[in-house]
């Protein structure tokens, strides 16, 4: 048995993402989670303050998805889904598609979010070539977007550090503005605005008609673009001028689904019904990587042909793992059964009271509340993700047990929903006494 740490271990032979810098600090070495807490190797506790990536929901080894998981594991752990099918999968495929927008009815899955956005932008490309429109071929995404680290993913994403190396790699997309309210496009005020911004959008689409074959949009919460929260009026606008040219909408919910936004998904803030929706990140509650890309009963039609070359000839080793879809049963269970959308609804409450008094710290620019997501812009001289506050901020906070990761400027702060109100109280004492201290 080796006698060297686990970091000293890790440096030997791991790449992670995003810390290739020679004076980055080493990875938490973590050995146990459990609720809202994570556990590293020399015996510190650290509140998971953005869900391990957004992705942990009812907190760490919660008691039933562990069951879940142990006994999908005792019957079958995978087969493939090309030409088979089991319970795990047509179950929540059934589960979800009571939950979804009503038009939505055919769910695709991979294992990923970039993945399931990739699998929608090739859906509604494909859907135009078969029923013989083959030149709509353009997609319409926003200002601040950002959609996923594969090609497609990256091309439908706005420019930046993360696209940049590989633009020859990427094909051209139009871009609209998006409701940026703190930072309007068009330097208006949100309070006597009347969503003005949605004529980029209307624009592109007037002048393109016969060439776009879709928008793509993440409704309500632009994430890792800045944490941009939207006025619900922008998102019904986008679907009404989808309506109006006729192409279809894409949502992209990876992040925002399963009550981040305070709905179940951000679509119904607006009572939208997208064409095709992307899911991830939570759909298995933190535990295994699972995605699904839905999509209407007119999409999933214009694949249907005894012309194999009509197919959508999209697949992953992966997909629909049983075990991963038993344990995002599980979690649908646990919405059902523990009043979760409750939860979150006290937590949005929580953080817009708490929150007010921060505003009034000199650097910070704006507060925001979505749901479960308060998100601070924090004012400094280059802004973005390449400004060095996030990474000391990352520090300071770790230094108080607490994780926290900057986009640059941007602090957010996206816990569990099982956190108590006491614990959220500390954070924000944390946040306060980091914001005052810089």
């Amino acid at each position: 048995m080796t006698s060297q740490s686990l970091t000293q271990r890790d440096k030997l032979y791991l790449w992670h993402p995003y810390t290739q810098m020679r004076t980055a600090p080493s990875p938490l070495p973590i050995v146990k989670a459990k609720g809202i807490y994570l556990y590293s190797e020399d015996g510190k506790k650290i509140l998971d303050g953005i869900s391990s990536w957004w992705v942990n929901i009812h907190g760490h080894s919660h008691p039933r998805l562990n069951q879940a998981l142990a006994e999908q594991a005792s019957k079958f752990e995978h087969v493939m889904f090309a030409g088979c099918t089991h319970s795990p999968a047509v179950d929540l495929a059934e589960r979800l598609l009571t939950l979804l927008p009503k038009n939505l009815k055919r769910v695709f899955y991979s294992d990923n979010g970039s993945t399931a956005v990739e699998v929608a932008l090739k859906m509604a490309h494909q859907y135009w070539r078969n029923i013989g429109q083959p030149q709509r071929q353009t997609f319409v995404t926003l200002q601040n977007a950002y959609h996923g680290d594969t090609v497609g993913t990256m091309s439908v994403s706005e420019d930046s550090v993360f696209t940049r190396a590989f633009e020859p790699f990427l094909f051209p997309v139009l871009r609209a503005h998006s409701p940026y309210c703190y930072r309007c496009p068009l330097s208006l005020d949100r309070s006597t605005c009347q969503i003005e911004c949605l004529s980029s959008l209307e624009e592109h689409l007037n002048m393109h008609r016969d060439e776009v074959a879709g928008v793509l949009v993440e409704p309500m919460l632009q994430a890792a673009g800045g944490m941009v929260i939207w006025p619900s009026e922008f998102l019904a606008g986008v679907r009404a001028l989808c309506d109006k040219y006729d192409t279809l909408l894409i949502a992209d919910e990876v992040l925002t689904g399963f009550g981040r936004t305070g709905r179940m998904f951000a679509c119904e803030h607006a009572q939208v019904d997208p064409d095709i929706l992307c899911l991830s990140k939570a759909l298995t509650a933190g535990y295994l990587p699972l995605a699904a890309t839905v999509a209407s009963e007119k999409i999933y039609d214009a694949f249907l042909s005894e012309d194999r070359s009509r197919t959508f000839f999209h697949g992953h080793s992966y997909t629909a793992n049983p075990l991963a879809c038993a344990v995002g049963l599980a979690s649908l269970d646990l919405f059902r059964d523990g009043a979760v959308l409750e939860r979150i609804s006290r937590l949005e409450e929580q953080l817009r009271t708490r929150l007010k008094t921060i505003k009034e710290i000199a650097i910070v620019g704006d507060v925001r509340v979505i749901g479960g997501v308060a998100v601070i812009e924090l004012e400094t001289d280059s802004g973005g993700y390449l400004d060095q506050l996030g990474p000391k901020l990352t520090s300071m906070f770790l230094s108080r047990g607490l994780l926290l990761r900057p986009l640059g400027n941007i602090l957010y702060f996206m816990p569990p929903y099982v956190i108590t109100d006491e614990e959220v109280d500390w954070v924000i004492d944390q946040i306060r006494a980091v914001l005052n201290s810089i």
